[in-house]
């Protein structure tokens, strides 16, 4: 049988499996082409993967027990702290953030409807920069992973994200290639985040992997948009936060993101700040009064263990 066959074959087992909805569903009969590249997403998810060995860190704002801090904390914001012993089991995350052409290619295979195709968020749609997403719509895209593939798919827990983010715990401040924040050397220039989406503008998001990955290979942790994470928040959570994989509240209204939307401050990109939205992607202003937020700053990446 030639790897043609085969790769169409097992796109239409994937197929049976996706759970399609049918109140969302484009009632769309799929090709040959789109059944093999609903394939080739899920070989290129699983080649995407890297192994992250568990071990045990300092979680939280590091500042105190980092060299050249004098003992000060990186940040004034109050629920990084305190610093927390976390121990964590091996598990594998994805190098990179889902992009726009992996999301279409799942709508394609479960019939929902293609995100973000109309009105002021299509502007900042391009294939190969991270796709906006509610919670949900993360949820269920690792899900899907799950129910066409031999592994168990899931969103981080932050306590994940941070030790991935981190190189495995490193004092590493930034997802970046040795822990610093360098516009134009490791961090895109203002011109070049431009050109990623048809805005033109810096607000937005940038191409995958067009700056260098952090040590394991991973690219873009917390500075490429807020990223979702499977944990509800608690501003207080790491006073009581047990020490082997924590899996956060057991309930809540918001959930975890990691890393900074676009239009922050370089502060908001640690690897140790703590966001929070509802899972519909809106939040909750300084008044206390509910927003709907944009869905370009909202992105995800999966783990399996």
């Amino acid at each position: 049988m030639s790897n043609s066959s085969s790769t169409v074959i097992l796109a239409i087992s994937l197929l049976l499996l996706s759970g399609c909805n049918e109140s969302e569903s484009n009632s769309k009969e799929l090709t040959t082409s789109d059944q093999e590249k609903i394939a080739a997403l899920i070989k290129k998810t699983e080649d995407n993967m890297i192994f992250v060995k568990g071990g045990t860190f300092k979680m939280g704002d590091f500042g105190p027990i980092d060299e050249g801090t004098n003992g000060l904390p990186y940040s004034v914001d109050k629920d990084n702290k305190p610093l927390h012993t976390v121990t964590l089991d091996s598990y594998s995350i994805s190098a990179t953030q889902v992009s726009y052409d992996d999301f279409d290619t799942y709508t394609l295979a479960t019939g929902k409807k293609p995100i973000n195709n109309s009105g002021i968020e299509k502007k900042y749609r391009a294939p190969n920069v991270p796709a906006g997403v509610t919670w949900h719509q993360a949820n269920d895209y690792c899900s899907w992973l799950s129910a066409n593939t031999d592994s168990t798919y899931k969103l981080p827990t932050e306590a994940q994200w941070e030790f991935a983010a981190r190189s495995r715990g490193k004092f590493y401040l930034f997802g970046t290639n040795d822990g610093s924040y360098r516009r134009g050397v490791n961090i895109l220039t203002r011109d070049e985040i431009k050109k990623s989406t048809p805005a033109n503008s810096t607000l937005a998001p940038s191409k995958i992997k067009s700056i260098p990955p952090n040590p394991m290979g991973i690219y873009q942790m917390g500075i490429n948009g807020y990223e979702w994470t499977n944990d509800w928040y608690s501003e207080n959570y790491y006073e009581n936060s047990p020490q082997h994989n924590p899996q956060g509240p057991k309930s809540g209204t918001e959930k975890v993101e990691r890393g900074g939307s676009f239009g922050e401050g370089t502060t908001a990109k640690f690897t140790i700040r703590r966001a929070s939205s509802f899972p519909d992607a809106s939040f909750r202003t300084p008044s206390g009064a509910v927003k709907k937020g944009s869905l370009r700053t909202h992105t995800f990446r999966c783990v399996s263990n």
